[in-house]
């Protein structure tokens, strides 16, 4: 009938009600009960009924039991559905308000279901219909027949963007003033839109006392993600709600480009808590490919947030070609460069070697490879490093005394190389600053502070390629960041340090928005190129984009390009989606980081608010079923007693569950563990260290390389004896007896330091020598390399088969910029004041690290020190000879000199400023310096 709520998906099933009758006949009649009767045959006879039998009647309760069952089993065939409908309190023109922004998605059919109710009511009583949806562009509002209505009802869609309802109340003016009278009815989401509490102040002041009512949900439903986090080892994305709807936890899912599954996260609000948290913990490379987030049950635009190129995080390697004295925090040229990018960037310290540290990153797939101050190579790592930049890899290098010194190809622009001292590098009395950034540079848009100042810098050679690849320039025009495509990948070159020695750009906030940008770069080279660098220039299309329940579809017709750098949450003209090519897409979402969903306020308009939940139907067939079915288990139970069988079943019930039980626990017994344990395989035996290792570990000695020449070998040992005995006589230090050592075989981490002669006529040592040697300076160690050639010196300045031996050896090594021992050096001041560094011969030179330029500040000190030990020193004056004693202590070789005693004093004096210097580093510099800081205190 057209006014009952009850409605049947079948009605014509009813008929079958009419078999009732029927069924109650064919019930009625029951056999009678079979009669038990025990032997032997005599006493059946006594027991015999002469009277005939008839056939007794059902019980009355147990037909009307059958009856009902059979009724509620055709009632629930016929699919009854109860319906409520509101109806309507006058015949008053009626307007329809439709939320169908995000927020309303999760619960559109019931609010659709409630809109229909209204509008079939509308029509019973002979009511006009005009209906708006508020996230759809206003639109003048014309009544309609509720035929009309009902059907531009059908064509209305969740949006997946929040609602501007503002834009709507002009229209709503007009139609309230032409159809005066006018009931108006709103079913809301119950969260703000973009206007706020807008739309609700403005249909106050419109709709007067008119009678408005508004249909919500006691709280909103709805739960949304509001922005993502790619940062600390993790991803996090924040999930909010508008207000507690008792909706506490739940699940997110990240999903990669396919739609497949990578990972869920659980997230859980605390009481009262309008926002939680989720966080994945997955791998980085996991993260990376997660392109849709989203909230498991929660069918709607705003439970989804899409993830581009932005999101991802980088991972980068850190070398660092300096010594591990220097590797400490605001010395360390990576230290800057790691707090920099730690925000944005997963961050991997090389260990180890400069070879062993990238042989480490690139194991571990790096996408940006960062060399701070590493100069030469050996032909492998390069290798390894140009595959790694082919293959679509970022090399970023920092400038150096190191770099400055070596040779190597991974540099984007020629370098313009110097002699040993300043090794291209370039020093200003007045800093320069940096020169606005051009619109082809990445770094375009980026403020310069003026405070920025560069002290020191390598220059490029000025090629015709140069300003097509220099990225930032000072103000006087010398590239200062240069870059060039190689392969896939891209090689960046920073001409300053990573640290504040030649300038105090790593101190700036220019420095990490400068390697932000760059890290950025990173998998995807052409971004670099300058017709994509700009992207406030660049405009992409929408590709894929959202529906309002949050599945992908053709991008609508309304939908416009954004620029590259769009950061807004989506609306009308932009819905969320994924916007240009798929190697470098740009995901726009409903919501970004930092919005909040936010409940209404309807106070303002006095207006009745009515539950949402009446427009929902209730499907009648599965309670009658379980009613029916409840009524059939009282009809098998009732049988069982009428006919005697019900004792008898609990009987064999006992009986059975007594035998289940002995057969439980015997399983129970025989499944238990056996008492046995899983034998642990054994480990695979590491090799030990020696015995000469053992003791080193314990006892600070020196140690002497072993050349094989046996003349040489036995010279370095007498002669390191005979310094560890001055030592032990002058000092606080009780050396133990020197070593000799294989760099390729014996562990060097024991010793501060070690003494390499050179021999000419052996092999060069091998590439395992060659890199626990470097690996050995890095981890600040000292390595004395002596050409013990400076008697034999030409005077045309030819270089001696021991130097050249030295320059092989040094040529695949990351040594720095070396310089003579300047007269303000630490060395010369660690424990005696010396002038030179003489051993068996005086003529020779003493190299070593090269010193910063003296400033203004460090013109007059004392001394003058870097951050630091050296890591070589080379002489060429055959130190171990002159400290060379026998077992009475007396000298084994004469010195070369005027005043031999003086010289071998000399030398021993030598020797014991560069094992201090070695075990002190920059201590003595700091003495020396105690009265100035006395004196500035005392000011």
């Amino acid at each position: 009938m057209l006014g009952l709520p009850l409605t049947f998906a079948a009605p014509l099933v009813l008929v079958a009600l009419a078999a009732l009758p029927a069924i109650w006949l064919l019930l009625r009649i029951t056999p009678p009960q079979p009669k038990r009767v025990d032997f032997p045959p005599l006493r059946i006879v006594a027991d015999l009924r002469p009277e005939q039998e008839t056939p007794a009647r059902t019980p009355w309760w147990l037909l009307l039991l059958r009856l009902l069952l059979a009724a509620l089993l055709i009632v629930a065939a016929a699919g009854p559905v109860w319906n409520p409908l509101a109806e309507g309190s006058s015949r008053a023109p009626l307007l329809l308000l439709v939320d169908n922004g995000f927020a309303s998605a999760h619960d559109w059919r019931e609010r659709m279901n409630l809109a229909s109710g209204r509008i079939e009511a509308a029509e019973r009583e002979g009511r006009v219909v005009a209906v708006a949806a508020t996230a759809g562009e206003p639109q003048d509002l014309q009544p309609m027949s509720p035929a009309a209505a009902l059907e531009r009802l059908r064509t209305f869609r969740p949006l997946p963007h929040l609602p501007e309802r503002r834009a709507h109340v002009d229209a709503i003016r007009r139609f309230l003033e032409s159809t005066p009278g006018a009931e108006i009815v709103w079913i809301s989401d119950g969260v703000a839109g973009v206007d706020g509490q807008g739309f609700i102040e403005g249909l106050a002041s419109v709709t007067g006392n008119r009678p408005t009512v508004i249909l919500k949900a006691e709280q909103s439903p709805a739960l949304a993600i509001a922005g993502t986090a790619n940062a600390g080892g993790r991803l996090t994305a924040t999930v909010v709600r508008a207000e507690p709807n008792g909706r506490d936890s739940g699940t997110l899912r990240a999903l990669d480009l396919k739609n497949l599954p990578l990972a869920d996260a659980r997230f859980a609000f605390a009481p009262d808590a309008t926002e939680a948290v989720a966080t994945f913990d997955v791998p980085t490379e996991i993260r990376n490919d997660i392109a849709r987030i989203e909230i498991l049950g929660e069918n709607a635009a705003g439970a989804v947030t899409l993830l581009d190129e932005s999101g991802k995080r980088r991972r980068v390697g850190l070398v660092f070609g300096g010594t591990a004295d220097q590797a400490q925090p605001l010395l360390s040229p990576v230290y800057y460069i790691e707090r920099a990018l730690a925000p944005y960037a997963e961050i991997r310290l090389g260990r180890g070697g400069v070879t062993d540290a990238i042989d480490q990153l690139l194991a571990e797939q790096v996408s940006v490879l960062v060399l701070a101050d590493v100069g030469g190579l050996d032909r492998e790592a390069q290798a390894k490093v140009a595959a790694f930049v082919e293959r679509g890899g970022l090399l970023l290098r920092f400038a150096g005394s190191r770099l400055a010194a070596g040779n190597d190809e991974l540099v984007p622009v020629r370098l313009r190389r110097g002699g040993r001292t300043l090794g291209g590098t370039l020093s200003w009395d007045t800093p320069k600053t940096f020169a606005p950034f051009t619109r082809e540079s990445p770094f375009f848009g980026l403020p310069v502070p003026e405070e920025i100042g560069v002290r020191r810098q390598i220059l490029a050679e000025p090629d015709s390629d140069l300003p097509a690849k220099t990225w930032a320039a000072l103000a006087d025009g010398t590239p200062i960041v240069t870059a060039d495509k190689r392969g896939d990948g891209l090689i960046v070159l920073f001409h300053v340090t990573a640290d504040t020695t030649w300038s105090n750009l790593p101190l700036s906030g220019l420095f990490v928005d400068m390697l932000r940008r760059i890290a950025a770069l990173a998998g995807s080279p052409g971004d670099a190129s300058a017709e994509t660098r700009n992207a406030e220039n660049q405009t992409v299309a929408p590709r894929l984009t959202l529906d309002g329940f949050g599945v992908f579809t053709s991008p609508p017709p309304t939908a416009r390009a954004v620029t590259r750098n769009h950061a807004e949450r989506a609306s009308a003209e932009h819905p969320p989606g994924f916007y240009g090519p798929v190697d470098g897409s740009l995901a726009v979402n409903a919501l970004v980081a930092g919005d909040r969903l936010a409940p209404l306020d309807y106070a303002p308009l006095r207006a009745r608010i009515a539950p949402l939940e009446g427009a929902r139907t209730v499907d009648l067939r599965a309670p009658l079923l379980g009613i029916a079915l409840l009524l059939l288990l009282i009809d098998t139970l009732a049988s069982l007693w009428l006919g005697g069988h019900l004792g008898n079943l609990f009987g064999r019930m006992r009986r059975a569950g007594a035998g289940a039980a002995v057969l439980l626990a015997a399983l129970l017994v025989a499944g238990l563990p056996s008492d046995g344990r899983a034998q642990e395989e054994p480990s695979a035996a590491r090799p030990g260290l020696s015995q000469d290792s053992r003791a080193s570990a314990l006892v600070t000695r020196l140690a002497y390389v072993i050349t094989g020449d046996a003349q040489v070998d036995a010279t370095s040992k007498a002669g390191l004896l005979g310094l560890s005995q001055m030592l032990a006589m002058r000092t606080a230090f009780q050396p133990g007896d020197p070593i000799g050592i294989d760099p390729a075989r014996d562990e060097l981490a024991f010793y501060p330091l070690l003494y390499w002669p050179i021999v000419a006529t052996r092999p060069v040592p091998s590439e395992a020598a060659i890199r626990r040697l470097d690996a050995f300076m890095k981890g600040g160690g000292t390595v004395v390399f002596d050409t013990r050639d400076a008697f034999s010196a030409r005077p045309d300045g030819a270089v001696s088969a021991e130097g050249q031996y030295l320059r092989r050896m040094l040529a695949s090594l990351d040594i720095p910029e070396l310089e003579p021992v300047p007269s303000d050096h630490v060395l010369t001041k660690t424990f005696y004041i010396l002038d030179d560094f003489p051993g068996r011969y005086a003529t020779g030179q003493t190299w070593v690290e090269a010193l910063p330029p003296p400033t203004e500040d460090t013109a007059n000190r004392p001394a003058r020190s870097g951050d630091g030990v050296s890591p070589i020193i080379i002489t060429s004056n055959d130190l171990a000879a002159a400290w060379a004693v026998g077992p009475r202590g007396e000298a084994l070789y004469p010195v070369v000199g005027s005043d031999q005693q003086r010289q071998r004093e000399l030398s021993f004096r030598s020797g014991i400023n560069i094992v201090m210097y070695a075990l002190t580093g920059n201590y003595k510099a700091d003495q020396v310096h105690v009265p100035a800081l006395l004196e500035r205190l005392g000011q």
